[in-house]
């Protein structure tokens, strides 16, 4: 046995008994029938759906929902997000399902069932796409850590320090803990919400008189793409199944993953809604609203709610791009160790495992340099960031359904009928209007 397939070996089998330790816990859990020891069965279970939904509820997502609410209000949109949410659930479960059978990540499952083609295509898609997102999670700490005063400078170097620390310091299941209770932040926008007293008959207006507010125009699409690629985008595909191996789950457990990822789905809609409603009923309507960036509304949200309710927006914005920093780092790094066979577990400590954390962290650097760039078009930026993500997911939603719908791998947790067209309609309805915004591109006026 060569030296490096021997150093590769010890580090699989360290990581393995590591999580036989997690994985002997939920097991004598399981054996009693106490509600107690089903309880905390179902909080040891939670994590990679709940950290999936609420990462994509970050600063880029916080940003796309209230500058959205600021132009068209919470007519459309708000049906628009549960249908949103909705179809986040039907695309990671699938990669409940494909990590707890296979016990593979998504890159590795591309690589060794495509080729390296197409596991060079999806790697690469996937680190440009993680490389702009986290862009715009440093956005989100800038602007979040201005408000306090906080130069640029120093609050983008705390994230990634932070970032850091939660991906090299702490194993799996203390790094996921620990994210849990980062996530919880996401739910301040929701107060907040409520702080704006929204004419709720408006809200229930939404649902029965659903229309397009100014019609058909090309900066109208680019906001549906920009919220479609917030609510769905590459990284979580990746970044769910991977976590779902990392932590040990197995069949046994896809139940469990499903309800973490309809909690999270849930927590993921409560919030959009929650930051749609804020700057519709206290931003839309102003003059100039149609083209405020974060910075505009968080000054409208001060003086409208008071200090409190700017800070406490501040808050949110900071919690969620730290959360989904965490969660991206981890996705890139993940996908790079699945890829090219390097040991791949955040249970494994840094000296062991160099080459897996250095792609995420690199890649968080990257995105921190861009935001401290002078004069860059932060507002624009995130948009854009948004609408990329949403033009790289038909891709990745492809490779899922074919590789949910292998017999030979999946077994008897092939996707059922209605999961195929379900899916299918989903790519659909990006590719359309993937298309119709590549048209008003070429064409300016044919809206």
């Amino acid at each position: 046995m060569s030296k490096n397939l021997a150093y590769k070996v010890s580090q699989e089998l360290e990581d393995a008994v590591i999580r036989a330790k997690d994985q002997e816990k939920v097991l004598a859990l399981r054996q009693k029938r106490d509600w107690r020891s089903r309880l905390l069965l179902g909080l040891m279970l939670l994590g990679p759906g709940v950290l999936t939904m609420i990462a994509d509820n970050d600063a880029g997502g916080v940003m796309t929902y209230a500058q959205t609410g600021s132009a068209y209000g919470i007519g459309f949109f708000i049906p628009a997000l549960i249908l949103s949410g909705l179809i986040a659930y039907v695309v990671q479960e699938m990669t409940v399902r494909l990590g707890a059978v296979t016990q593979r990540g998504h890159a590795e499952m591309i690589w060794g069932r495509y080729g390296s083609f197409w596991g060079w295509f999806s790697l690469v898609d996937l680190v440009i796409a993680n490389v702009l997102t986290l862009i715009t999670e440093f956005i989100g700490i800038s602007v979040g850590m201005s408000v306090f005063g906080v130069p640029s400078w120093i609050s983008v170097s705390l994230g990634l320090i932070f970032d850091a620390f939660s991906l090299l310091v702490l194993r799996y299941y203390r790094w996921e803990r620990l994210s849990l209770w980062i996530a919880i932040g996401n739910l301040v926008f929701v107060p907040l919400a409520l702080m704006a007293h929204p004419h709720w008959s408006a809200v229930l207006d939404a649902f029965a008189s659903w229309h397009i507010p100014g019609g058909f125009t090309p900066q109208f699409l680019f906001v549906i793409l920009a919220n479609f690629g917030t609510t769905i985008a590459p990284w979580m595909l990746f970044f769910q199944q991977s976590a779902v191996v990392d932590k040990g789950l197995t069949v046994r457990d896809i139940h469990n993953g499903r309800v973490d990822t309809a909690i999270g789905t849930a927590a993921m809609v409560l919030v959009a809604l929650a930051l749609i409603t804020l700057t519709g009923s206290m931003v839309h309507g102003l003059p100039g609203s149609q083209d405020f960036n974060i910075q505009q509304i968080l000054v409208l949200l001060g003086q409208r709610l008071g200090p409190v309710g700017e800070k406490l927006f501040a808050l949110g914005l900071v919690e969620a791009g730290t959360i989904a920093a965490i969660a991206l780092t981890a996705s890139t790094s993940w996908a790079m160790g699945e890829a090219f066979g390097w040991p791949r577990s955040l249970n494994l400590p840094f000296h062991k495992a160099p080459r897996f954390y250095w792609p995420g962290l690199v890649s968080a650097v990257i995105a921190g340099g861009v935001v401290l760039i002078p004069h860059a078009p932060l507002g624009f930026l995130n948009l854009a960031v948004q609408v990329i993500a949403s033009i790289f997911m038909p891709a990745a939603l492809l490779f899922l359904i074919l590789l949910l719908n292998d017999k030979e791998l999946m077994g008897k947790y092939v996707n059922k009928g209605w999961q195929n067209i379900s899916s299918f309609l989903i790519i659909g309805l990006l590719v359309v209007l993937n298309g119709i915004f590549g048209l008003t591109i070429i064409f300016p006026n044919l809206f």
